[in-house]
């Protein structure tokens, strides 16, 4: 780079900074600003003005670690990546303009500095957003694992007895997610029955109920019985006016009615202890 240009940046690093800050806030989008305190702006600001400094002074190994974290915290912190490249542009339109107005940038040079700044641009702006890329990839992926997980979990409540309390919307993916965690986990906690908690589904149609009757049936192949709780007088409405029979399994209309149901079922019960309130 331009030894013009990196001796001004480091001698005006900290006026060039609270610049581009100032000017930062007044043209950033509100989610940008509002989601984090203006400490945590501040401090993730210096850092991505020392990433900067840290690639003009082609300290290679220490800016790709540096770039690579900056990236996961901004990701994090919910910024976009036109937040990003653009302040990257914001930071060499100030240093360029500072530049001229100290006299350093003259009608004789202007060209030359112009060509410079651009081949120092362009190529850190290229690999801001590959990194960012690759990172927000990553994070969504993760948290698609997470969310996986969490949209369907079986969870033994009693010694053989497990439930699996749905809420949302079901879709086909999320059917298949349905099926493959109850299969596994009846296995794992040795299920004798397996109650399906629907009560936070707030549509059952003939696709929701189809997937229902598939895993039920599911579940039977592997020796478990299967309940379906959470039949609100709506979803029993729709499920009669759609001709859905789902009288291969026992319906129960609350959580609470098919655990009892299933303790039966295991030759237990609930009984008040004496002196009990």
């Amino acid at each position: 780079m331009n030894k013009l240009i990196f001796e001004f940046i480091e001698a005006n690093k900290l006026d060039i900074l609270e610049e581009w800050i100032k000017t930062t806030k007044e043209t950033a989008d509100d989610r940008v600003v509002r989601v984090v305190s203006d400490q945590v702006f501040t401090s993730t600001s210096r850092e991505f003005i020392d990433l900067i400094i840290a690639n003009i002074k082609g300290l290679k190994e220490d800016y790709n670690t540096r770039l690579t974290d900056f990236a996961e915290k901004v990701v994090r912190l919910g910024w976009p990546l036109t937040f990003v490249t653009k302040g990257l542009h914001t930071f060499s339109t100030i240093v360029f303009h500072r530049m001229e107005e100290s006299g350093i940038i003259t009608k004789d040079n202007q060209l030359d500095i112009i060509l410079e700044f651009d081949g120092w641009v362009t190529p850190i702006t290229n690999e801001i957003v590959s990194i960012y890329s690759i990172t927000w990839e990553k994070t969504v992926s993760l948290q698609k694992i997470a969310l996986q997980e969490l949209s369907a979990p079986l969870i033994p409540v009693f010694d053989k007895i497990t439930v699996m309390p749905l809420v949302g919307t079901i879709d086909t993916e999320r059917a298949k997610q349905i099926m493959e965690n109850l299969l596994r986990g009846a296995v794992k906690h040795r299920s004798e029955v397996v109650l399906i908690d629907i009560t936070g589904v707030p549509v059952v149609d003939t696709m929701v109920a189809h997937h229902i009757i598939q895993a039920a049936d599911a579940v039977r192949l592997i020796g478990a019985k299967c309940m379906l709780c959470g039949i609100r007088p709506e979803i029993a409405q729709t499920i009669v006016s759609l001709g859905i029979d789902l009288n291969q399994f026992t319906t129960k209309n609350s959580l609470q009615k098919g655990i009892e149901a299933a303790l039966e079922l295991t030759n237990r019960k609930i009984v008040k202890v004496e002196g009990s309130k």
